[in-house]
């Protein structure tokens, strides 16, 4: 019999299209893709089961379905459908908790996945230029999705001592761009104008949605002998741009506002259904963060198929010319420097030259 492979938030874009990339997998028989709500999208020939992560229920579905291999995709920062931060937080931690208890129950489970993020980290103005997988946060995180990853991460590293047996691997994902990803950032990018700190470009990581779901293709994999591809990743794609660059490849302009009168900005988008302008991702805006992906190359053998440049290409691709489109912004600047060089070229200027 082959590998059944459980998959948590299969409602959402992305568990849908890993949902149905694992399915294609030599060895897996069966694909269970578990949410709370009925996903739009098709699931292809996975069986879909209607259950809530933070009840007791999942366990029996890990027991009934013979689950060996649970990748948990629901540890997300944006809502789905009407839920609001309060569910969010819930299905993070809670469901966490809850899935983890069901699957230290059950002595099939030999596989376990988990999206984390590199929001961990946090943003501070003390951090190192790059964090590895073992540098601790300059200041951890205080709330928002930031603190559910950690949180969510603590409980996945009592699970692995409680069950030494089971392959645990904790991916933490760079911010995810695509042409259908929704979240908080893609969001802030979106906006005809974007608000920054004054007197901060960050620098910025980002990783493609098909990256995202073929490295958990990989590691959704029969886990080989002894522990090479358990423990935890950083996933990001190559390269870092700054926030100036960014908002110049989109075509947007940037207003910069005084760091005291960021967060009043933050609650005015918030309040008007903009975008979610929270704490973290205001830090985000303001000191960056840069991780390293050595040991995603030197122990899985994983390299991203886009850069961070690319990615992000492919992302604004999607959302249209913003109000100063690069390319005629370019031109513009073109033609008032070939009105300015005759200028600097005239008479004064050759003067000058043959008295030097």
């Amino acid at each position: 019999m082959g590998r059944v492979v459980l998959v948590t938030g299969a409602a959402r874009h992305l568990g849908g299209r890993f949902v149905r990339r694992v399915q294609r997998e030599p060895g897996v028989e069966r694909v269970v893709a578990v949410d709370a709500v009925e996903p739009a999208h098709s699931l292809g020939a996975a069986e879909f089961v209607r259950a809530d992560i933070r009840r007791p229920a999942i366990a029996r579905v890990l027991a009934e379905h013979e689950v060996d291999t649970v990748v948990h995709l629901d540890v997300t920062g944006t809502a789905l459908g009407a839920g609001g931060r309060t569910t969010v937080k819930e299905t993070n931690v809670i469901g966490t908790m809850q899935l983890l208890g069901a699957c230290q129950k059950s002595p099939r489970i030999g596989r376990l996945v988990v999206k984390s993020s590199t929001n961990v980290y946090g943003s501070a103005p003390r951090d190192p230029a790059v964090f590895t997988e073992t540098t601790p946060a300059k200041a951890l995180p205080s709330g928002g999705f930031a603190k559910d990853a950690v949180e969510v991460e603590g409980y996945v590293r009592g699970f692995a001592r409680r069950r030494p047996d089971v392959a645990v691997c904790v991916l933490r994902f760079a911010n995810i761009l695509g042409p259908r990803i929704d979240s908080p950032l893609t969001e802030y990018l979106s906006l005809p104008v974007l608000p920054t700190v004054l007197g901060y470009d960050p620098r910025l990581q980002f990783v493609h949605e098909d990256d995202v779901v073929e490295v958990l293709r990989l590691v959704a994999q029969e886990p080989r002998r002894g522990t090479l591809d358990t423990g935890t990743f950083n996933v990001a794609g190559e390269g870092v741009l700054l926030l100036s660059q960014c908002a110049r490849r989109l075509g947007r302009p940037t207003v910069p506002v005084l760091l005291p009168a960021v967060t009043w900005v933050g609650s005015a988008l918030r309040t008007v259904g903009l975008t979610d302008f929270a704490p973290e991702q205001i830090r985000l805006l303001t000191h960056g963060r840069v991780v390293s992906t050595v040991r995603l190359w030197e122990v899985l053998g994983f390299r991203p198929r886009y850069s961070t440049a690319e990615a992000f290409a492919d992302f604004a691709a999607s959302r249209g010319p913003g109000p100063l489109p690069p390319e005629r912004l370019a031109g513009a600047v073109d033609r008032l420097a070939e009105r300015l060089v005759p200028e600097a070229g005239g008479p004064r200027a050759t003067t000058l030259h043959d008295g030097g």
